[in-house]
């Protein structure tokens, strides 16, 4: 049968408990700001890429059609 747990090791166990949990909340906290940094920088890197995309559409668009090739130009 296990022994029980005296009050001053139950105090000594919630004390741990609540540095853990205190631990975990201030790691938490920066990780949820991690995340909102990267959201926010793969927001702007997508914005940035539709307006490269577009810029390149609009000089494809610009481009004169292709001339057919033949065989006298090959």
């Amino acid at each position: 049968m296990a022994t029980p747990f005296t009050t001053d090791q139950i105090a000594e166990r919630v004390e741990r408990l609540l540095l853990r949990h205190a631990e975990l909340q201030r790691t938490n906290a920066l990780l949820t700001g991690q995340v909102a940094a990267l959201t926010h920088e793969r927001d702007s890197l997508k914005s940035r890429l539709s307006a490269a995309r577009a810029r390149v559409d609009a000089l494809l668009e610009r481009l004169p059609p292709a001339a057919p090739i033949t065989k006298e130009s090959a």
